[in-house]
């Protein structure tokens, strides 16, 4: 466990600016732009000096809806230097998404992109800075928050005017992120600094860290996945390289090109570098692949790239990572996450509460520094909340060594003619089968048995081109010999990659809608 106490003392970059100014921070690999840390410390206070005419104090909540730029870390440091709380918006959703959540936190400001300056004037009732020229009425400039400004600057950091007059409390609200909302309507998570810190401190310990390191950020920073690179890197002292949009093709190059060290990825993007011909250069210690279950096809295929895998779980309440697998354990068995890192302690309980046996499902109940004191509703957080910690509703199991396997989801479990079916049961058999890459399981509303099985599966690379790509019958028969007949799937659909979430959930939802609409009812 990591004891935080009332460190950090003020906020990580004015401190990381003041010990080593002349490292690089940030590094634009779109425009070919770097700021050292004194370079980009001057600019965080700028651009706070600026938002301090709209937002001034811990009460005070500042949205952000853009995509992954250097400016996303201005705003983001700025809010930590003033003590307001930033409230990340994700720029897919709609506008009715957006104004609900604006809505709900009661933004006191909102910053924008050009992409999105017309739906944040539309769904906040509240002043609208653009990180860009502005382009509609009622939207101002955020002055030197644009991309522009010093890159490369070496000198000394002069600590700034803001520095020093702003109290830091450590444990006060500094992030609300909301879930990804797989299911059911997103939650706002609370974040303090002391959270991201004792993450960061976690990762450190299970990554490793090296003076030359630089981590690709090609996730959304509206997302934990994407932020969380930028809090390691700026308490680390090493390189953010920031790539606003993945692309397989663009991004192998940037990881080749800029001599990263280490990227965060969900499934999806890994599979896609693997398919683009990506393999990794001697450079790469570290390839964090989380957000969703990384399939035994995707680890195997790591593998024989020379990828170093490391699967991840984590959540929005626990600030990133709970557990993480380094590659040997990957390889070896590609069901385990890894152990628990130092930032939390995770119990697994039963149904009563009470903990299991190695070996014995139940759900993960986090604890320590990294996690969450709740959610912005006190009702939500009592509901997730008990003396033994967050219980994530995620159902999993321990082996003998201490490792993780995460099986799915407690409110994922399928009641069908009386009988509970664990989807990940199913899952795992129907993935077992050699034409089969990734499967969802879910369950659909029937008349006679209240819920019926229902499978979304994607052929593996190989059968994909195929006319008919999944043999049914084989399929089904091979879910006869290893499951209960009230497990075995009566829907089946099949899609190219499953739908997911922006943080690479399975959009459960969304299976549903798909398996509604083209799944095919079997007997």
């Amino acid at each position: 466990m990591i004891p935080l106490g009332d460190w950090p003392g003020r906020d990580l970059l004015a401190h990381r600016a003041a010990t080593t100014p002349g490292t690089p921070a940030i590094v634009d690999a779109d425009r070919d732009e770097e700021w050292t840390y004194a370079a980009f410390d001057r600019r965080v206070d700028a651009v706070a000096a600026e938002l301090e005419t709209v937002v001034s104090g811990p009460d005070d909540r500042l949205g952000a809806l853009l995509g992954t730029r250097p400016a996303f870390a201005a705003i983001y440091f700025a809010a930590m230097r003033l003590g307001v709380t930033l409230v990340p918006l994700n720029v897919r959703e709609t506008p009715a998404e957006l104004e609900e959540k604006a809505s709900r936190v009661d933004l006191d400001a909102l910053v924008c992109e050009s992409p999105t300056e017309g739906v944040a004037l539309a769904v906040a009732d509240c002043p609208i800075r653009s990180v860009d020229e502005p382009t509609h009425d009622g939207a101002g400039r955020l002055g030197t928050g644009a991309e522009g400004g010093e890159g490369g600057g070496s000198g000394n950091s002069s600590s700034g005017p803001l520095e020093g007059r702003i109290p830091f409390d450590p444990d006060r609200t500094h992030l609300l992120m909301f879930t990804s909302g797989t299911s059911g309507e997103p939650k706002a998570v609370r974040l303090t600094v002391g959270n991201v810190v004792a993450s960061a401190i976690g990762s450190a310990f299970r990554l490793g860290v090296l003076p030359d390191d630089r981590w690709l950020c090609c996730l959304p920073m509206y997302h934990m996945g994407g932020l969380a690179p930028l809090v390691r890197s700026t308490l680390y002292g090493t390189t953010l390289v920031v790539q606003r949009e993945f692309d397989p093709v663009e991004t192998a190059s940037v990881l080749e090109r800029d001599k990263i060290t280490g990227v965060s990825l969900v499934p999806t993007m890994c599979d896609r570098l693997l398919e683009a011909g990506w393999s990794p250069s001697d450079d790469l210690r570290f390839a964090l692949v989380g957000g969703a279950p990384a399939s035994r096809e995707l680890i195997e295929r790591c593998r024989e790239r020379g990828v170093p895998i490391h699967p991840t779980y984590g959540a929005t309440e626990t600030a990133s990572q709970v557990a993480t697998a380094r590659p040997a354990d990957a390889f070896a068995d590609p069901e385990t996450v890894g152990h628990p890192l130092s930032s939390v302690e995770v119990s697994i309980v039963d149904d009563d509460g009470d903990p299991v046996e190695s070996g014995v499902e139940g759900e993960l109940v986090v604890s320590g520094p990294a996690v969450t004191p709740g959610y912005l509703s006190d009702d939500r957080t009592a509901e997730a909340f008990d003396e033994r910690g967050f219980h994530t509703g995620d159902v999993g199991r321990r082996d003998a060594d201490g490792r993780l396997r995460i099986s799915g989801r407690r409110v994922d479990r399928i009641v069908t003619g009386g009988e509970n079916v664990d989807p990940a049961e199913v899952r795992e058999v129907l993935c077992d089968h050699r034409v089969v890459s990734e499967a969802a399981v879910v369950g659909l509303a029937d008349d006679e048995w209240g819920e019926r099985v229902a499978a979304l599966v994607v052929p593996a690379a190989d059968d994909r081109a195929a006319a008919d790509p999944i043999d049914l019958e084989s399929l089904l028969a091979r879910c006869d010999e290893r499951l209960a007949s009230f497990k075995r799937p009566k829907t089946v659909g099949t899609a190219d990659a499953l739908p997911r979430t922006a943080s690479g959930t399975v959009d459960r939802d969304a299976v549903r809608e798909r398996l509604r609409a083209d799944g095919t009812d079997v007997s």
